[in-house]
């Protein structure tokens, strides 16, 4: 049946007039919410933005269209492009007293004209209010907008933010294609949670690939089947505004700390191993969390299909260890010092090393502690040493005494600036969270080069070591039936030093004379064997750490677990002795201070030997062998540069001690 053309008109009509009053109660109500909203304490509402929408247009009206479901346009491929808004579920979210324009500030006008291109710029609305907030004084209120604000910053330096390589007129991501556009929620909120678990489909919508593998994984699962909140989301790894392209160190870093938020303990192991260490200084060349367990497929460590599996452990590290035995299997790297049930044999290397660290100082310091006080007393008391006799002296006056050969300073030196080295290298590392380590390990040209650096001067100190081991032994074989091994000449420990020790507290406490010494002190004796222990330590277990393929084919993984606790405990006790012991002993007690220049130039004066040495010193006037090692007082120039080497060592050695020392406190502080 066809209708007239009249008719439609008259139809029309009707129909206006009968929904023209209802429109109208519309229109008033939403003006009446607006002006209400405007009237409220000034005192307590947010600020204001610094330049209003281009026209007040109610919400009431946008949602007259808007509110209904299923409402949309079609888009340029022809598919329905959906527009509707929940009106509910948009009150209840942080922009719900938002009037709609305030975001799509090119609507002008009701109704607006169809197709009209999306413009809404989350950024510039949240900084302008934020200018209004910080200009009004009123941003404690508005705290969350700062918070915003900040995240915006990192957003703007993020991947997500440039331009897509698809289509460079658009960024990679916006704010809304993550948080939705219409529907985000107060943090802490039922609807937030729930926010939360969609997250990952949010990714997945550019992330196809990666979304549909975290489906299968441990995390994925959790989230995606079960609804946990609590269990790992994309950004939780990737973090939220600050993601950046996985392939950079910087990022695949971050994602390794970001592991520890949820996996503390995991982490804290972690970082005491040298993958964790050197990835700790912002390196990642080392194995991180997700390359031994799997990134967006991770499993359960009891789930055969997880990289970390014991039947798949070994395939795993030969991703970075090429011809990997089976004793890598047992490697722990997550070992730790405090479960002797589950790691005996790292509890056990630990509180030995322990117990030795705290007995060797113990000892040393109370006895540089003893000796400081009553030498120092001693030079107050202007009895700091015996006058010598003028007749004894008169006729070498001005004399020294050459106690070593050019040989054995050589040798000093070296070994002084390869453990210089050494240690530099390596506690940068053993120490890799304290503030200094990435400086340095960056000036060093990152952890590879150090480990060069490192293993150079690891074989310099063990050859110039065996060098003079060797020395000794072809001297001794030539002379092997005269050579007295307990005799003053020999650094072979005796029954004297005994004496000489108890003699020594026995002046520190003011029981007895100060004793006077042979060639050889005690703890110059000591100086030279503890190198032997050192060496043996921190070389045999540098030796297995150097080469891990020939470690683990005939010892199992947790050695290098052991190993690690020999090699940087040891190391350890070598540099705070060398740097609190050995040069309080030769530099810093009262009778040296500031500095002894013997090791630089050899000799020593004869007063100052009679009175350190007086036992030897005795023994050649005897024999009247003293002049044959008495010689010229060392020249201006060698003095002067004895002088300038000997502090520039003291310098450097101390700074050293510092940067072990803060490490030190950082770890007892649980750092």
């Amino acid at each position: 049946m066809r209708v007239s053309r009249t008719a439609v008109w008259i139809l029309t009509g009707v129909l206006c007039l009968a929904t023209a009053p209802f429109l109208w109660t519309a229109f008033v109500n939403a003006a009446d919410t607006t002006a209400a909203a405007v009237k409220t304490d000034k005192a307590s509402a947010p600020a204001k933005e610094a330049e209003p929408a281009a026209i007040q247009i109610p919400s009431e009206l946008c949602l007259g269209c808007h509110a209904n479901p299923g409402f949309g346009v079609p888009g340029p491929d022809g598919k329905m492009r959906p527009l509707d808004v929940n009106k509910d579920k948009f009150e209840k979210s942080v922009h719900g007293k938002r009037l709609c324009v305030e975001c799509h500030r090119n609507i002008t006008e009701i109704p607006h004209k169809p197709g009209i291109e999306v413009r809404v710029s989350c950024v510039e609305c949240h900084e302008r209010l934020w200018a209004a907030a910080v200009k009004e004084s009123k941003t404690q209120q508005n705290a969350r907008l700062g918070v915003v604000v900040e995240q915006i910053k990192h957003y703007m330096k993020s991947i997500h933010a440039r331009p897509s390589r698809a289509d460079q007129s658009r960024t990679n991501a916006t704010c809304y294609n993550c948080h939705e556009a219409h529907y985000v929620y107060p943090k802490g909120s039922a609807e937030r949670t729930q926010w939360r678990v969609s997250v990952p489909n949010a990714c997945g919508k550019c992330h196809a690939k990666e979304r549909e593998q975290y489906a299968t994984s441990v995390h994925g699962k959790a989230v995606l089947e079960q609804g946990n909140p609590y269990a790992a989301i994309c950004a939780d790894c990737h973090t939220t505004h600050d993601v950046e392209d996985p392939a950079k160190d910087a990022t695949r870093v971050a994602i390794t700390r970001n592991c520890g938020n949820c996996h503390t303990e995991s982490l804290k192991t972690y970082t005491e191993t040298y993958h964790g260490q050197v990835n700790w200084l912002g390196y990642a060349h080392t194995a991180k969390c997700f390359d031994c367990h799997g990134s967006h497929t991770v499993q359960r460590v009891d789930n055969p299909n997880s990289t970390v599996h014991p039947d798949n452990r070994l395939r795993t590290c030969q991703k970075c260890h090429t011809g990997a035995t089976k004793g890598f299997v047992t490697f722990e790297p997550h070992g730790t010092t405090h479960d002797f049930g589950r790691y005996p044999y790292i509890w056990i290397a630990s509180k030995f090393m322990l117990q030795l660290l705290v007995g060797t100082f113990a000892f040393f310091w109370t006895h540089s502690a003893l000796w400081f006080y009553r030498e120092y007393k001693d030079r107050q008391e202007r009895r700091t040493r015996p006058h010598v006799a003028a007749d004894a002296v008169e006729a070498i006056k001005g004399k020294y005494y050459r106690r070593f050969p050019l040989i054995w300073r050589i040798a000093h030196l070296t070994f002084a600036l390869s453990l210089m080295l050494l240690t530099l290298t390596g506690m940068s590392v053993f120490y890799s969270k304290t503030a200094w380590a990435p400086v340095i390990m960056n000036a060093l040209g990152g952890p590879i080069a150090a480990a060069y650096i490192h293993r150079v001067s690891a074989v310099i100190f063990v050859s110039v070591f065996f060098a003079q081991l060797v020395y000794f032994v072809i001297r001794i074989a030539k002379n092997w039936r005269e050579f007295d091994w307990f005799g003053p000449n020999s650094l072979v420990p005796r029954l004297q030093d005994l004496w000489d020790i108890m003699a020594m507290f026995k002046w520190f406490f003011g029981m007895g004379p100060r004793p006077v010494f042979d060639r050889w002190t005690y703890w110059e004796k000591f100086d030279y064997w503890a190198p032997f222990w050192g060496v043996t330590i921190i070389g045999v277990s540098g030796v297995m750490l150097w080469f891990p393929n020939a470690t683990a084919s005939f010892l199992p993984g947790w050695a290098f677990n052991v190993a690690t606790i020999f090699h940087g405990e040891e190391a350890l006790l070598a540099v705070l002795f060398l740097f609190t012991v050995h040069f309080f002993n030769n530099h810093f007690r009262p009778d040296k201070f500031p500095l002894d220049t013997v090791m630089f130039t050899g000799a020593v004066p004869l007063e100052e030997f009679r009175h350190e040495h007086t036992v030897e010193y005795n023994r050649l006037v005897k024999t009247g062998e003293l002049e044959k090692y008495l010689v010229d007082a060392p020249s201006a120039p060698m003095t002067r540069g004895s002088k300038i080497l000997g502090f520039t060592l003291i310098f450097f050695g101390l700074v050293l001690l510092a940067f072990v020392l803060i490490g030190v406190l950082g770890d007892l502080n649980g750092g």
